[in-house]
C-alpha cells in the first residue's frame, strides 16, 4: 500500500500544525514562540521578527528582543503593540523587554478551552484525512485496481493510523493543559 504513506504524512502535518498553534499560546511564562507570527516593516518589507532581531529568555517571565539594527526598535515596538499578544513592550533604547504577567485562574481556564478547541480541530482534520483515504481505496476497488481483501486491509490500516494520531493529539492536548494550569 504505497499510498498509505501519503495519508500518514498528511496526518503528521496536522500534528505539526497543532504543535505550532500550541507554541504560540501565551501560557504565563516567557516563550519566544509567541513572537513567531509577528512581522515588522523593515525597509518596506514585512519581515518576521526572528530574522531582524535576536530573542532571548533572561528569566521565566521576560523576553528580551535585541534588533540587529537599533533604528527599527520603534517599528518592533509598534508591531508587538498591534499584535494580539496583550503585553506592552518596554523599550530601553537598545532592546525591548516583554514582561509576562502571571495568569489569573479565569484566564488559564479560557486558554485551556482554546487549547481544547485547537485539539478538536486537529482531530477533525485527521478524521477528514481518514475519510479521504477510505474514499481513495474504495475508488480503487470500484475500478478493480485492488481486491476486496486489499480494501479491508487498507481500511484496517487507515483506522489504526487514525487511532494513533488521535492519541498523539490527545496526549499533546493534555500536556499543554497541564502546563497552562500548573504555571
Amino acid at each position: 500500500m504505497a499510498n498509505l504513506e501519503q495519508f500518514e504524512t498528511r496526518m503528521g502535518k496536522a500534528i505539526q500544525n497543532l504543535e505550532s498553534e500550541y507554541n504560540s499560546i501565551r501560557a504565563g511564562r516567557a516563550n519566544a514562540a509567541v513572537l513567531d507570527k509577528i512581522t515588522v516593516e523593515y525597509y518596506g518589507v514585512a519581515s518576521p521578527l526572528a530574522t531582524i532581531a535576536s530573542v532571548s529568555v533572561p528569566d521565566a517571565r521576560t523576553l528580551l528582543i535585541q534588533p540587529w539594527d537599533a533604528s527599527i526598535l520603534s517599528e518592533i515596538e509598534k508591531s508587538i503593540q498591534k499584535s494580539e499578544l496583550g503585553i506592552n513592550p518596554a523599550n530601553d533604547g537598545k532592546a525591548i523587554r516583554l514582561n509576562f504577567p502571571p495568569l489569573t485562574e479565569e484566564r488559564r481556564k479560557e486558554i485551556v478551552k482554546d487549547v481544547s478547541k485547537k485539539a478538536e480541530a486537529a482531530r477533525v482534520a485527521v478524521r477528514n484525512i481518514r475519510r479521504d483515504a477510505m474514499d481513495y481505496f474504495k475508488n480503487q476497488k470500484k475500478n478493480n485496481e485492488i481486491t476486496e481483501d486489499d480494501l479491508k486491509g487498507a481500511e484496517k490500516d487507515i483506522q489504526t493510523l487514525t487511532d494513533k494520531y488521535i492519541k498523539i493529539i490527545d496526549d499533546t492536548c493534555s500536556k499543554k493543559e497541564k502546563e497552562i494550569l500548573s504555571v
